[in-house]
């Protein structure tokens, strides 16, 4: 990513179970509660900037307790529906460390953060993945996505700059919350690869456990 990005130290946060966005990615929101059609609203207004993290667990609690890292997203792309609903494209930028919660009188939380553990996710030199690299894991990932039922375009992805191909498959697999918010804290990509081979290796071999000899 070339261009300078400002990154605030105060932002609107999006707390959604079991959903991650990385950097250089763009993933599809509908947005219907009312707290988050306002903080839309602020967003647009101002810096289109929001961060998605996840609730520590799944909870009906309206105010959850966060886990300490998530990702800052732009709003690339809005739209409003005949029903009043948002529907927006948010493109990752940079993970962000929460710092503290910020007290206000809106709908949604803000809190207070840091970028300086994540100063990669914006800098041009990126490390190198070959696509040799990928390949183990995308047939290990074919056969789970298979097997969990989940459809995905592997030309598509194929297609991408292989950094983006990491993030991708971090991202959309099937994962648990604590697996998805490991992978999302690694500390660069490199360390991703590794941790996404690492949990792909459990689910083969919960699976290779289940099998019985009749």
């Amino acid at each position: 990513m070339n261009k300078k990005i400002e990154l605030p130290n105060k932002i609107p946060v999006f707390p959604i179970s079991n959903f991650i966005i990385f950097p250089e990615t763009t993933v599809p929101l509908n947005i219907f509660e009312p707290r988050y059609i306002e903080m839309v609203d602020d967003s647009m207004k101002n810096s289109r900037l929001i961060g998605m993290i996840q609730p520590k667990k799944k909870s009906n609690n309206s105010n959850p307790e966060l886990y300490k890292v998530g990702c800052l997203g732009k709003i690339t792309s809005f739209n409003e529906s005949e029903d009043g609903r948002y529907l927006i494209i948010l493109n990752g930028l940079s993970r962000f460390k929460i710092l503290d919660e910020v007290k206000n009188d809106k709908l949604y939380r803000e809190c207070k953060v840091s970028f300086n553990d994540f100063k990669d996710d914006i800098n041009s030199n990126k490390e190198e993945i070959k696509f040799t690299d990928l390949e183990l894991i995308f047939k290990d990932l074919k056969t789970l996505f298979q097997k969990k039922g989940y459809i995905i375009n592997w030309k598509e992805l194929e297609k991408q700059d292989l950094n983006q191909t990491i993030n991708t498959l971090a991202m959309a697999s099937p994962f648990s919350l604590e697996e998805k918010q490991a992978l999302l804290e690694t500390e660069n990509l490199i360390a991703r690869k590794f941790k996404l081979e690492e949990i792909i290796k459990t689910y083969i071999l919960d699976d290779f456990s289940n099998i019985t000899v009749q």
